[in-house]
């Protein structure tokens, strides 16, 4: 598709550079924006369908209307906590309206902008409502220039933003140094011009290469106008938590408060772990007889219905090549070494999204603190394919709710610990509190992918990911 478009593009300014329409030396600026445009960005994906409750009705005046229908309705239960919320988020969504970053116009530069309204950080606990009443939000914003990304994916899209940008500039010449370059800016230039709103589910940082640009990437981009609405399971002086180098961190947390209003939605309620009809038997046990027969079936029965053959599937990600060993059309039968044991991430995952709707996980261990790393695989895998209504089947050493357990760590992984802290040159007693030896932020994150799993369960959820009725 995005060959087809380049050859239109190729075309369309040929034609015009032949017949006058265009000057040469307005050419490198046109073909870099369009290089912007055809590259694929986060930005640039719906990462996620409204659902029923969210999607909005030209019947409802705005989102509160729609929220108070629901209500009535008895889809929702009256909390007054996602009540609050939705009334700050209702008047934003009003003055929104008409609002504009856009400051490259001939005429914005004698009109006074319009300020932007500040945004809001919203936090709580897992399955209170936090994604519910933001998408619900975003639904009825009215502007083009919006975009309800994942904060993870999104922080991969700046990444790779960034590498582009450095790969385009000229190379070094021999013997001479390199000129200093700061990509963040021109990245929050290309970003608030694709969008003057960005919601962000699930903000969050466990990344040190994330929690060192942040600061910057996010003042150039509150700077260019862009409003910003997320949602997080922590407050903001808790995010990065006894993160390596956080005192490079803290003053982001300054910046975002400044800029964004904070708002607590947490009532106590897990409304995932409502009694919702189940899909059926989806979570199997090691220790269940035949078990493995069991899900054997349940993979060939879906699989009879694929226009397609059982084999080893290939994809490509990042320009590179994504084995996985058994897959027939849209149905992956996968093993948790597969999928956390190796060094993938969240692009494979997202490729994954794209390519099937159902995906089996087998093996799943106990994840002990020695297992940190295929944890922090497990909880991105989750929260993208949930993100992204992808289905799961499971089979798993022990219930969904005792699967982290964090007090056994042997010797080994303790010397791998003390190795570690002295090449960073940290002392025994400063690393002890440090989140990435301790596992705090895996053991805080897994309440929300157990939560998450528990909707996945559901017959809602199973229904809203079948995508051959689209």
């Amino acid at each position: 598709m995005a060959a087809g478009e380049a050859s239109l593009v190729a075309l369309g300014l040929h034609f015009c550079r032949k017949n006058k329409l265009l000057s040469k030396s307005t050419l490198p600026s046109i073909i870099s924006c369009i290089r912007r445009g055809l590259a694929t960005s986060v930005l640039s994906q719906t990462v996620e369908e409204p659902s029923a409750t969210t999607s909005p009705s030209s019947s409802f005046g705005g989102p509160l209307e729609h929220y108070n229908s629901l209500i009535r309705d008895g889809q929702l239960r009256e909390d007054l906590q996602q009540r609050a919320v939705m009334e700050k988020l209702e008047q934003m969504q009003k003055n929104l309206r008409g609002y504009s970053n856009d400051r490259s116009s001939f005429f914005s530069k004698f009109i006074s902008q319009r300020k932007p309204p500040k945004g809001y950080y919203i936090y709580g606990d897992v399955g209170t409502g936090k994604t519910m009443v933001m998408d619900m939000f975003y639904n009825y914003v009215e502007t083009e220039k919006k975009k309800r990304v994942h904060f993870h994916g999104f922080m991969l899209d700046v990444h790779k933003r960034i590498h582009r940008l450095k790969q385009s500039l000229p190379k070094r010449k021999a013997g001479k140094m390199a000129k200093a370059y700061d990509p963040i800016a021109p990245v929050a230039e290309e970003i608030s011009e694709e969008a003057c709103l960005l919601c962000f589910d699930e903000f969050q940082v466990t990344d040190i290469a994330d929690a060192m640009i942040l600061k910057q990437l996010f003042e150039n981009l509150f700077l260019k106008g862009v409003v910003v609405v997320a949602t997080s399971n922590r407050p903001p002086d808790d995010l990065y938590k006894n993160g390596l180098q956080r005192v490079n961190f803290v003053p982001f947390i300054a910046v975002l408060k400044e800029y964004c209003q904070t708002l607590r939605l947490d009532s106590g309620i897990d409304y995932r772990r409502r009694n919702c009809p189940a899909a059926g038997k989806l979570v199997y046990l090691s220790s269940e007889p035949n078990v493995d027969a069991t899900l054997d079936k349940l993979f060939d029965d879906m699989a009879f219905k694929q226009n397609d053959i059982t084999r080893p599937r290939s994809l490509k990600v990042n320009g590179r090549i994504l084995t996985l060993d058994k897959a027939c059309g849209t149905i992956a039968d996968c093993t948790f070494e597969e999928l956390c044991n190796r060094p993938i991430g969240a692009s494979d995952y997202l490729e994954m999204c794209a390519v099937f709707d159902t995906i089996f996980i087998r093996n799943i261990p106990l994840l002990t603190l020695n297992k940190k790393t295929q944890a922090r695989r497990f909880i991105t895998l989750i929260d993208t394919l949930y993100e992204h209504k992808v289905r799961v089947v499971l089979l798993a050493e022990a219930p969904l709710d005792e699967l982290f357990v964090w007090e056994h760590h042997d010797d080994h992984d303790h010397h791998d610990t003390h190795v570690l802290l002295d090449d960073l040159g940290i002392t025994r007693d400063s690393g002890s509190s440090l989140a990435i030896f301790t596992g705090e932020e895996e053991v805080f994150a897994f309440q929300r992918t157990v939560s998450r799993l528990t909707e996945m369960q559901t017959e809602e959820y199973w229904v809203a990911g079948e995508r051959s009725s689209k």
